[in-house]
């Protein structure tokens, strides 16, 4: 069966492979001891293995980040994953930096300056370094920063606190109560739960032999995060996280995770998948960015997917499939209600209040997800979009062609 994507006769961006780690709750999970290098490691490999090329012929690895303080952990991968002659890239847009890592990639392709680029993020929160700052006006006075700020701090936009920034401000100007965000919340978990337990995620994780504290390894393929048993009643009984402010309604049981994993697509130029025989498993459609004062960081989304949706030449109601990361409830309930989407197509396996959110891999294993399940379903369009820190947001469209005898 060929599922090649129609020719237009330009160049196109495909997706002819993709993989991703199980999602690790951070501190405490399976990947506790498994760094950000070693989970690339892991996903970049599996993605050229699955993709059926050579290393030879991978020209670039782009992969996201998010809390690393510098260097190029894109390159690390590429020679700890034996793809010495791999040239390697880092880029950083916070939560949407694994977006923007495919987008990079597919403009490559499309201009034909390379042929076959790896693209993705990883993420361990639990073992990313901290930062220690002196308080300004203090000499001895120093706080320690598990991720470095992505805006200046202000009362309305608090840079360490993104239950304000993110969550709460959202809910405020969505005008969202927490009942919708708690009913959310509750589908999303038993959305995730569902999906694990039928094995529809199964095809997108590749193993982790995670390091425990003992020195052994264990295997790691199964998403740890999602809660059991967790129901609308133990979320309205949750306490919200900032009680002294009133009315607040932000939680942990409507936040996402705090979590580690890694993720990654093989993207390459239509013509060479062509040439190489590659079956093409989506197009890169479009992909856009956007940015808003920070304290609206979590509309950011609102200006985003209709900037995409445009690039890509569709409109809200040619999208068969949707991810729409929930950072916190609020953000996908607001684009929801404000653009029209009907939440019956949105986070249907779920999302960062069930499966965790690993930042820099967020955007990268939605991409997967989507991908996947279009292809379950027949082809189609399918949206990726999510805010990110200081303000941004990212989006990527992708179409699964439908198959052909």
């Amino acid at each position: 069966m060929s599922t090649a994507a129609p020719s237009t006769g330009k160049i196109e961006a495909v997706i002819v492979a993709g993989a991703r780690t199980a999602i690790g709750s951070a501190f405490k999970g399976a990947l506790r001891d498994t760094t950000a290098m070693e989970l690339a490691e892991v996903v970049v490999k599996e993605a050229q293995r699955r993709s059926g090329l050579d290393v030879s012929q991978i020209d670039d690895i782009i992969l996201a980040e998010s809390n690393y303080g510098g260097g190029d952990i894109a390159r690390h991968a590429a020679v700890t994953a034996g793809m010495t002659q791999v040239p390697g890239q880092a880029v950083n847009r916070h939560c949407a930096g694994s977006l923007t890592a495919i987008g990079n990639a597919a403009a490559s392709v499309i201009a034909g300056a390379d042929r076959a680029v790896i693209a993705g993020g990883t993420q361990s929160t639990s073992t990313g370094p901290l930062q220690k700052f002196r308080t300004p006006g203090t000499v001895d006075e120093f706080t320690d920063r598990w991720m470095p700020p992505t805006h200046p701090n202000t009362p309305d936009a608090p840079n360490m606190d993104m239950s304000i920034t993110v969550g709460w401000n959202t809910a405020v100007e969505a005008d969202i109560t927490r009942e919708e965000m708690d009913a959310w919340s509750a589908r999303s978990q038993e959305r995730a739960i569902a999906a694990i337990d039928s094995g529809v995620f199964d095809e997108e994780i590749v193993p982790v032999q995670a390091l425990q504290a003992d020195g052994s390894r264990v295997e790691f393929a199964v998403d740890e995060h999602p809660r059991r048993g967790s129901t609308l009643e133990k979320l309205a009984g949750l306490k919200t996280l900032h009680p002294e402010i009133e009315g607040f309604s932000i939680t942990a049981g409507n936040a996402s995770g705090i979590n580690d994993a890694a993720a990654a697509v093989v993207v390459v130029g239509s013509d060479f998948a062509a040439e190489q025989g590659l079956e093409t498993l989506a197009v890169v459609r479009s992909w856009a960015a956007s940015a808003v004062d920070p304290a609206r960081t979590g509309m950011a989304v609102l200006d985003v997917i209709p900037k995409a949706l445009d690039r890509a030449g569709i409109a809200i109601g040619d999208v068969a499939l949707w991810e729409i990361n929930e950072a916190f409830a609020s953000v996908p309930v607001a684009a929801c209600k404000k653009l029209g989407i009907d939440e019956a197509i949105v986070n249907t396996a779920g999302s960062g209040c069930s499966l965790g959110h690993p930042v820099a891999a967020s955007g990268a294993r939605m991409v997967v997800t989507l991908m996947n399940e279009l292809r379950r379903r027949g082809g189609g369009y399918a949206v990726a979009a999510m805010c990110a820190g200081g303000g941004q947001a990212g989006a990527v469209v992708i179409e699964v062609p439908a198959p052909q005898a």
